[in-house]
């Protein structure tokens, strides 16, 4: 059971004089401070985190300023966005429920994937953004989506587990439209200014589902549970704790305890001004990796496999003077020949693939 907070403990919540009716004319928002306070600071931190995984990715600074966050309805975004913008989508399979999507800037998108691909990120200004880019956005994206979950998955005492993100490009508003179809769903909106040293100094926007800000809310907030009721109002609501029996003589009377209802306190975030990538590595020295050479491939109806037999000589798709390649966990790093090393094949590393080719072996 759960009763209805009075309007005295709603004000006192959100720390206001106003009446939720006054506040939400006022701001034309229908989240509370509250909770925006909550997914503002969660927002920050794991951004944070984000930021710092794709500086080591960039080998540049990175910086994501304080966030803003609204409630707005889906036909809002896509009214106010400007087009074209690359989004990422991920899912939520564990911890927590819904989707979080991404939407960064075009022109924004190019220049990372330059970055990832090792170049300077410069004279872009003709760069048409293709498959390539939209593979090494959706690396880029991959690390920062999984580093800002590790660290929610920290704030929450909780795992908090993802799909891989799906990246797609909006070249008009349809676009945006078919992938959000819910044009009057109500959504938590969250804009972090974004800055790569040097190349850029634009905004990335967070979207998330409003289930999944009132799970976030409650996890936050303990043993307080938020319940939004359409685009205009807000109805808090408290989770009654358990009633105490106390023994009289005579009879058994309940006593329902009270709850003191503060806003939350987080611990400031140092500001990082250290110059240069961080060097973390030592973190994840000791992680196993699948290590494989392929001597080469080839492809067979049933009919032919079926029709080996012990001496059958199988023809593969690699000339005998191509290099091997070599994987490390199913991605293509390196290429190699054979050796003989006492009784036992080797592999003597002969080219190491660059960011461009390692990113163009991604899809």
């Amino acid at each position: 059971m759960s009763e209805q907070m009075t309007q005295a403990e709603i004000d006192a919540l959100l720390n206001g004089t106003a009446t939720m009716e006054e506040e939400s004319e006022a701001t034309e928002d229908p989240l509370s401070q509250v909770i925006k306070d909550i997914i503002g600071e969660v927002g920050n931190i794991s951004m944070s985190q984000a930021a710092t995984t794709l500086s080591t990715l960039l080998n540049r600074k990175v910086s994501i300023t304080t966030p803003k966050v609204k409630g707005v309805t889906i036909k809002d975004i896509i009214d106010e966005i400007d087009i074209p913008k690359v989004a990422t989508t991920i899912e939520f399979k564990e911890g927590l429920v819904g989707k979080n999507v991404l939407m960064i800037n075009i022109e924004d998108a190019i220049i990372i994937a330059d970055l990832m691909m090792g170049n300077d990120g410069t004279d872009l200004a003709d760069k048409v953004f293709t498959e390539l880019e939209l593979s090494a956005v959706s690396e880029a994206m991959n690390q920062m989506i999984g580093s800002a979950s590790t660290a929610m998955a920290t704030m929450f005492d909780r795992r908090v587990d993802i799909s891989p993100p799906d990246v797609e490009k909006w070249d008009t508003a349809e676009d945006a439209a078919i992938a959000m179809p819910n044009h009057s769903e109500l959504v938590c909106t969250t804009s972090f200014k974004l800055s790569v040293e040097g190349l850029l100094d634009s905004e990335i926007m967070q979207i998330l589902p409003i289930d999944t800000v009132i799970e976030i809310s409650e996890i936050m907030l303990g043993d307080e549970a938020v319940v939004l009721n359409g685009r205009d109002s807000i109805e808090v609501q408290k989770i009654e704790e358990p009633k105490q029996e106390v023994q009289a003589e005579k009879s058994v009377e309940k006593e329902a305890e009270s709850v003191s209802i503060q806003k939350p306190k987080f611990q400031e975030l140092p500001r990082n001004d250290t110059k240069g990538s961080p060097r973390n590595l030592d973190l994840i020295m000791d992680v196993p990796l699948d290590f494989s050479v392929v001597l080469g491939k080839s492809r067979k109806t049933i009919k032919d496999i079926l029709s080996l037999s012990t001496g059958s000589v199988v023809e593969l798709d690699k000339m005998t003077d191509e290099p091997l390649e070599i994987y490390v966990n199913g991605k293509l790093i390196a290429e190699g020949e054979v050796v003989v090393i006492n009784e036992s094949f080797g592999i003597r590393i002969t080219n190491i693939l660059s960011k461009e080719q390692r990113v163009r072996h991604l899809k």
